[in-house]
Order: C-alpha cells, then sequence, then structure tokens
C-alpha cells in the first residue's frame, strides 16, 4: 500500500511536470496551470479589457512578441498579432487544417461536416464544388447583381413604409443579406415576417456575445456541460442546434421532392444531382453534408456583412460631414432611379473609402482561425508544434499605430490618395488570404457596396428626436455585434 502511494505521488507529480512544461523554443506567454492551462487567466483578462481580441493585444504588450504561446485546456495555442506573421499563417499550407475539438463539433452539429470546420480532402472537395456551382449560378456576374437590386427593391419598400419611423436597422439588414444569399442556395427568399427565423436571428445574437473565436471555456474543459449547462452556455448551444436544422432541413426535403434529373436552378438542387450519381460509400456528398454547407452558408452571411452595415451607418450618425460627402457623392455620380452595383464602384472611390475604413476600424472577425498546424514548423523564430490551434489577430493589424498612424480615428481619406483615387492597402485583410479566404467575398462586397449606396441615396439616416447619438460601442464574442441602436429614415428629395 506505501509503494502504491508512493507510485501515485510520482505519476502526478510527473504529469504536472509534463502539464505545465513548454515545449523547446515555443513563443512567450504566460505560466501554464495544470489541467486548465490559461483558460481562466484568459477569461479574466478578456472580460476587464471587453474582448478576446483586447486581451491577446494585451498579452502581446506584456511579453513584448507579436507572437504568443497560450495553453487552452490541453490544447496548445499560439495567437499571431503581426502582418508578416498573420500573412504567412494565411498563405501557408502547414496552417490550412482545422481543429477537431469540441466546440467545431458543436457547431457542427455533432459532426465534421461542412466547409469551414473541415480540412483535408473533405474540404477540398466540397469547396471546389460550393465555389463551381455558385458561379455557375452567377455569383459574381450580373445575375448576382439582379438578386442583389431585388433585394435592394425590398429593403427600400421595408423602409417606405417605415419612413420617419424609430427603427432598429440590424434585422433589417440581416434579412436583406441572408435572401440574396438563399436565392443562390435554394431559390428563394425568407419572407420578413417569418417568425421561426426572427427568432433565430436572436439566438444567433446571444450565441455570438456567449462565445468568442476559441469557443470558450466549454470547448477547452467540455466536461464543464455537466455541472453548468446554462453558464457555459451549452445549452444556448443545443437550442440554436435545433432551430437551425428544423429551417434547414424544410427546404432540403422540399428540394429533394422536386428534384427531376439535370435540375440546376439552386445549389440544394446541384448537391442532390451530384448524391444520385455517386454512389460510393467513401464519398462527401451525403444528406448530413448538404445541412452543413446550407449552415456554412446562412452563419457566413447572417451576422458579418450585416454587422458591417449596421456599423457604417452608426458612423454616419456619429460623423455627419462623411455622411454629406457620401449623399454629393452620390447624388453626382448616380441618377435618382440608376441601379448602383459593385461594378460601377469605380464611379465613387469616396465611398468605397468609407466601406474600407468601416472594415478597417470595426472588425467584424476580430480574430480569426482557428488554424491547426499539419506539421512541425518555424514562425518568427519559435517552433511551433504539430496540431498547435493557432488564431491570428485582424484587429491588431486594422489598428497598428505605426501603419495607420491614428487608427482611433474615423478617416475614409487614408483610403484616398491626393487626386482622390482609391488606395488598396494590404494591411487590410477583411476575407483574409489564400486558399482559406472567404469564398463569399464578391457576395459580400457587393451587399455591403449596394444597400449602403441605394440606402443612403435615398435616405437620411438621423436618430430619434429626443435621444442622444448613439455611443459607438459594440459587444465581443465570435463577431464583433454593434449595440442595437434605433434611426430614423428621413427621404431625400434631391
Amino acid at each position: 500500500m506505501y509503494y502504491l502511494l508512493l507510485l501515485t505521488i510520482f505519476l502526478l507529480i510527473l504529469y504536472l511536470i509534463r502539464a505545465i512544461r513548454k515545449p523547446k523554443n515555443f513563443p512567450p506567454g504566460p505560466f501554464w496551470f495544470p489541467i486548465i492551462g490559461n483558460v481562466f487567466q484568459l477569461r479574466k483578462l478578456t472580460a476587464a479589457l471587453g474582448g478576446q481580441y483586447l486581451a491577446f493585444s494585451k498579452l502581446s504588450e506584456d511579453y513584448e512578441s507579436n507572437v504568443i504561446g497560450l495553453k487552452l485546456g490541453v490544447n496548445k495555442v499560439v495567437v499571431v498579432l503581426s502582418y508578416g506573421a498573420v500573412k504567412k499563417v494565411l498563405t501557408s499550407e502547414e496552417y490550412d487544417g482545422r481543429p477537431d475539438n469540441f466546440f467545431i463539433r458543436l457547431r457542427s452539429m455533432g459532426t465534421r461536416n461542412g466547409i469551414t470546420g473541415t480540412d483535408g480532402e473533405l474540404w477540398k472537395i466540397q469547396r471546389h464544388f460550393v465555389t463551381l456551382h455558385l458561379r455557375q449560378l452567377g455569383l459574381g456576374k450580373k445575375p448576382m447583381e439582379s438578386h442583389i437590386q431585388d433585394e435592394v427593391s425590398e429593403m427600400l419598400t421595408v423602409l417606405e413604409k417605415n419612413k420617419n419611423k424609430e427603427l432598429e436597422i440590424e434585422t433589417i439588414m440581416q434579412i436583406s443579406v441572408l435572401n440574396v444569399l438563399w436565392v443562390f442556395i435554394a431559390g428563394s427568399r425568407f419572407q420578413r415576417n417569418h417568425v421561426r427565423l426572427v427568432e433565430l436571428l436572436k439566438l444567433l445574437d446571444e450565441r455570438g456575445k456567449a462565445f468568442d473565436i476559441a469557443g470558450g471555456a466549454l470547448n477547452h474543459m467540455p466536461w464543464l456541460r455537466f455541472l453548468a449547462p446554462e453558464k457555459t452556455c451549452y445549452n444556448l448551444a443545443l437550442k440554436v442546434n435545433d432551430k437551425f436544422k428544423a429551417m434547414l432541413m424544410e427546404p432540403i426535403r422540399e428540394h429533394f421532392e422536386t428534384w427531376t434529373e439535370g435540375r440546376d436552378d439552386d445549389l440544394i438542387h446541384f448537391f442532390i444531382t451530384e448524391m444520385r450519381k455517386v454512389r460510393d460509400e467513401e464519398t462527401t456528398f451525403t444528406e448530413t453534408q448538404l445541412l452543413m454547407v446550407c449552415l456554412d452558408i446562412f452563419l457566413a452571411g447572417s451576422q458579418t456583412s450585416s454587422s458591417t452595415l449596421t456599423f457604417a451607418f452608426l458612423m454616419m450618425l456619429l460623423n455627419p460631414d462623411v455622411k454629406k460627402k457620401v449623399h454629393d457623392c452620390l447624388d453626382k455620380e448616380f441618377g435618382k432611379s440608376e441601379p448602383i452595383t459593385l461594378s460601377e464602384r469605380n464611379r465613387v472611390p469616396y465611398v468605397e473609402a468609407v466601406l474600407f475604413e468601416v472594415e478597417r476600424m470595426f472588425t467584424t472577425t476580430p480574430i480569426i482561425g482557428p488554424r491547426r498546424v499539419l506539421k512541425n514548423t518555424v514562425l518568427e523564430g519559435y517552433n511551433i508544434p504539430k496540431d498547435t490551434t493557432v488564431l491570428m489577430s485582424l484587429y491588431s493589424l486594422h489598428n497598428d499605430e505605426k501603419y495607420w498612424t491614428d487608427p482611433g480615428i474615423f478617416r475614409p481619406e487614408r483610403f484616398l490618395d491626393e487626386e482622390g483615387k482609391l488606395i488598396f492597402h494590404e494591411r487590410l485583410l477583411p476575407f483574409g488570404l489564400g486558399r482559406r479566404r472567404c469564398p463569399g467575398e464578391i457576395l459580400a462586397k457587393s451587399c455591403i457596396f449596394s444597400f449602403f449606396s441605394e440606402v443612403m441615396r435615398s435616405y437620411n439616416i438621423e436618430s430619434p428626436p429626443g435621444t442622444q447619438v448613439p455611443s459607438g460601442k459594440h459587444h465581443s464574442g465570435i463577431t464583433l455585434i454593434p449595440q442595437k441602436y434605433r434611426v430614423v429614415f428621413d427621404k431625400r428629395h434631391f
């Protein structure tokens, strides 16, 4: 019994030593505690500063390094904060993996399917399939602009019915962006008063605030879901999953019922056609994969583009001089009923500069990733072991004082030269780089540009009478979400 006790103590000490020991030449960072690593340190710092991205910036200052090494639960995590290192990760094959962890699987309803959270052959096959067929359906071409203009008309109708009334603009933008996406995916659009859709968007807001890009404590200590399912937001995640599945499976089942040979009017029909052709048991074209592809696209369109638009209109409230320049620019270049599309953006470089500045100052995904290192590698002189999770701070790139000089000031002119022509800064990376660059980039840009320009041409946006101008603050979670604010759309006469 005595020797057994000694052996137990020895093994425990050995475990503790291994748990806190860092790999040789691992990036600098705080001390690792056994079992939990830096989970609670990071949570405390995040709460104190108001965002995980701010916590990472503080650690970068404290350790005087643009590459920080952490351990979250049992997972080694490296955070990258400089342009050179971020570009290296985004464009190098050894960083193309995705972690296979609890949160990734929870997001994907217990599976490892879809595009966003996968890697390897499944990711290559499915990403190629989706991008190819979205192009065939008109993505980046005239059909896309036509779909966007249809939704612009619907959106302007909503604003016209509610002119001079107080409105929350975020939901209007979310549904508009989703409808453009959904026409490509399912060949239809959502009704704006769809009860399930409105409820789901509210749940997404809650989910976005509850988790961070690394999945929070629940990801690193998944056993907490048994002890505190509400506090860890595990129950919330399950609720969101159930709502998503119910909403997305409805059009998928309808497509199975109406599918005929050669039907190719939307992505779901394309996918079902591929399922009918392939009978291999190893195929990636399954009903579960179809559901997850729809989920990935839904999540991609539900918040990032609509949040960018919501931030853009907020900047118009807070910067009347910029708002006037936008109005003057649009009035000069476009007739009252002339469609404003992305293909015509070169006529209004100031408007595009305004949107670039919004994307820089309010990076809706301040931390991108996570990536999984596929083999032992070296980054900025530090050893990065295989299977390490890598997170990248776009916030740090977009707020680098050495490059932008005054990053805390909203100044669209930083994207214009002396002749008023657009300047493209390579350090502005809202859609990423490399093989995992956002496949819906052109659609997102088109929606943001057209929706913003069409609304600004038709309406003057003001705070409701007797109310204070919004503070410009935001919620930080998986994405940056603007705080709710109300506006009045006053019809412009020109």
